[in-house]
């Protein structure tokens, strides 16, 4: 390492206390971190003027828009998680910031939750779990929505959590497609799932589950138009950003039977207004963006975020990242600096429909 210590500020706690062993572990590699839960321009200027690492462990809170001259030493973001709506990609870039992600960090929770979402709104299970705390035993009006087995399920991007989803759900021989413009068509396959458009998708899948990040691209993806374009019988799942759908639109095709059904862990506005019509009908079950939490997760969340500032502060290439033209900014021709070997970097996904988002 060089003699002195590099900064990484952790300006975001998203409501967590920092593991005795993470300052253990990045002081004993030279590291000096300083944690304050910014909540303005001043305090990120009070605690991170100085910091060539910034680091968000929240996903909500938009602080560095606008405010990275605030921290004109940075030269580096860290968000832990995979989405970065609460970064400013194109300013940072613009900046030669690099930005780095820790997506698999979610991507075991999250993914059980999409599948938890499938199998409760196809089995209504919110509704008759209702129906019994009423007195009614036996079958209500209606039927399941489907059966699960050899359904065609439709991912709209293919980053990890879409493939843990693709993994764990092998044993419901579901046939599988996937849109996504920056993995190509032979990676799909080899996992087992077919590369298509996204009106085919929309078109042929008996559940549509999306993965891709809030981006101008991205928001309100799905609206009136895609929604017409699936079945009646369609289930659509969204454990990544509520924008990501039109909400006033999935609210009328919902009532008026465009689809059947929604699994819906994150919402256009959170937490939702009481007079928000999703909360007043029984085809949607809703969770209150939690996927990605889990005990498990959250340790994770840790350690791969440790592992990111300590690439990071070796000028070493992060695991992921989400602008990756930046990459040959990392590495710097320093003999002082420990150079431990480090870890592939993941290409960069600038395309809007190829990240998971939590």
């Amino acid at each position: 390492m060089t003699s002195e210590r590099p900064k990484v500020a952790l300006v975001d706690l998203d409501g967590q206390t920092v593991p005795d062993w993470v300052r253990e572990t990045l002081d004993q590699e030279g590291i000096q971190l300083v944690d304050h839960d910014c909540t303005t321009r001043a305090e990120l200027e009070a605690h991170a003027q100085d910091a060539e690492v910034v680091w968000l462990f929240g996903g909500s809170r938009i602080l560095l828009g606008g405010n990275l001259d605030a921290v004109p030493r940075c030269r580096a973001i860290l968000r832990t998680g995979s989405g970065t709506d609460n970064v400013p990609i194109a300013e940072a870039t613009q900046r030669r910031i690099l930005i780095a992600n820790t997506p698999a960090a979610v991507s075991d929770g999250v993914s059980d939750h999409v599948i938890a979402l499938l199998l409760a709104v196809s089995r209504r299970v919110a509704e008759l779990d209702r129906a019994v705390r009423r007195g009614q035993w036996g079958k209500v009006a209606g039927q399941p929505w489907n059966s699960v087995r050899g359904r065609t399920l439709g991912l709209v991007g293919f980053g990890h959590v879409a493939r843990e989803v693709v993994r764990k759900l092998s044993g419901f021989e579901m046939d599988v497609l996937a849109h996504d413009l920056y993995v190509d068509a032979a990676t799909m396959a080899a996992h087992g799932v077919t590369a298509v458009g996204l009106d085919e998708l929309l078109a042929a899948s008996d559940y549509v589950s999306l993965h891709c990040p809030l981006t101008p691209q991205t928001r309100h993806l799905i609206g009136e138009r895609e929604l017409r374009l699936m079945k009646p019988t369609a289930i659509l799942l969204n454990t990544s950003r509520g924008p990501v759908i039109d909400e006033t639109a999935l609210v009328r095709a919902l009532g008026e039977g465009w689809i059947a059904a929604a699994g819906l862990d994150v919402l256009e506005d959170e937490p939702p207004a009481g007079e928000n019509p999703l909360l007043g009908l029984d085809n949607v079950v809703l969770t209150p963006h939690v996927a990605g939490y889990s005990t498990t997760g959250i340790e994770a969340r840790w350690r791969l975020s440790v592992e990111t500032v300590i690439a990071l502060a070796r000028h070493q290439p992060p695991r992921s990242c989400v602008n990756g033209e930046l990459l040959s900014r990392v590495a710097v021709p320093d003999s002082s600096v420990d150079q431990a070997p480090p870890p592939a970097a993941e290409p960069a996904r600038a395309n809007p429909h190829a990240m998971d988002n939590q």
